[in-house]
């Protein structure tokens, strides 16, 4: 389910690249993903709501529906309002898929294998983003028309596949085996994991920029083509199959999981800084792969952090921030790249990320010293 939607993943890294060709600036795209964004917030928080009263199944199956016939309609859109409002409300909804999901893996789980299982998960996403995006650059160069029936129609079917062909979660707790540590009834009482999330939070402020400002980059100022930039995007995911698997096994329990996290912080922040070692196209494939590795090593030891602080009946909320933190990045990290990228140039862009994501990572430092 999650590969076939995610070769759909066509829209979202190419919105910047089209709504500059339809005559926007640079700035009024952002402004669209800000949009974007902020709709995010609203449905990771919605989703994790629902997913503790209501159960991940339903939650999921839905907003994969909902979310795939948004995108259609957004592909009809004409001026920058009309995208605005209806990429918020699509993110709205799609959004409130991320919580429902990741507390349904939780209570599929237990400590001996929900890292792999989120490892897993995320080489079905990377796999269909390893096609999504190179499929996306190819149809976009013959029509962009294209993109919002094929990311539509694939939700879609995400959607029913999910209905038909897989049981409600199942939480593992109720088993016996698998023990959870309860911190705090709430998650926004949880001091420590909202410190983590602010952490993830700068982290992710840099990250998006690889969705927003970062294919404008590589179209305007290195030359790329659109069917070159779905490959170079369409390689991080590629990666990720090849790879990450057999790095979180050979990783997973051998340490603390804040020190992958600490490593995978600085290599996204040391990728954007690599950027300026000149505008070829063998140093954007070096960088791309610097932050490919980052993500390896820092989100699925994320999933553990935030999964472990968490019980069977608050998960979601767990999972909302978690997801909120993510979302609340998405809607300031294209305003704030554009923004830099236009008035200070893409070198003080670079240099931002950078020091946001060593901030972060001296944050989590300091977090394992009280853990």
């Amino acid at each position: 389910m999650m590969f076939i939607n995610r070769c759909g993943t066509m829209v979202i890294p190419f919105i910047t690249v089209y709504l500059t060709e339809k005559g926007f600036t640079l700035s009024q795209a952002g402004f669209v993903m800000a949009a974007f964004g902020t709709g995010s917030v609203l449905g990771g928080y919605l989703g994790g709501r629902l997913t503790d009263r209501f159960g991940p199944q339903y939650v999921q199956v839905f907003s994969l529906l909902l979310n795939g016939v948004l995108f259609i309609v957004l592909g009809q859109m004409q001026t920058l309002l009309q995208y605005a409002i209806c990429i918020f409300v699509l993110s709205s909804l799609g959004e409130a898929f991320r919580p429902a999901n990741a507390t349904a893996i939780a209570n599929y789980t237990n400590d001996d294998n929900r890292i792999r299982s989120y490892a897993l998960n995320r080489l079905a996403i990377n796999l269909g983003w390893g096609i999504g995006p190179a499929v996306g650059g190819i149809l976009a160069d013959y029509s962009n028309a294209l993109l919002f029936w094929a990311d539509g129609l694939t939700c879609i079917a995400a959607s029913l596949l999910l209905w038909f062909l897989l049981p409600p979660a199942i939480t593992v707790a109720k088993g016996g085996k698998h023990k959870e540590k309860i911190r705090t009834a709430s998650a926004y009482q949880d001091r420590i994991f909202m410190r983590g999330m602010f952490y993830l939070f700068l982290i992710t402020l840099a990250f998006f920029q690889l969705f927003s400002v970062v294919p404008a980059y590589f179209r305007t100022e290195v030359s790329l083509s659109k069917t070159v930039i779905g490959a170079i995007l369409a390689m991080n995911g590629l990666l990720i199959a090849l790879f990450e698997m057999i790095l979180v096994y050979k990783l997973e329990n051998k340490r603390n999981s804040i020190v992958y996290i600490m490593i995978g912080a600085f290599l996204i922040g040391v990728s954007f800084l690599f950027f300026e070692v000149g505008k070829t196209l063998p140093v954007v494939v070096t960088a791309m792969v610097i932050v490919t590795f980052g993500e390896m090593f820092l989100f699925p030891f994320l999933n553990n952090f935030w999964v472990k602080r968490s019980s069977a009946t608050n998960r979601g909320e767990y999972a909302a921030v978690y997801t909120m933190a993510f979302a609340s990045a998405s809607v300031l990290a294209p305003t704030m790249g554009t923004q830099l990228a236009a008035h200070g140039g893409f070198t003080l862009l670079w240099i931002v990320d950078f020091v946001l994501c060593s901030l972060a990572a001296l944050g989590f430092y300091f977090l394992k010293k009280e853990l």
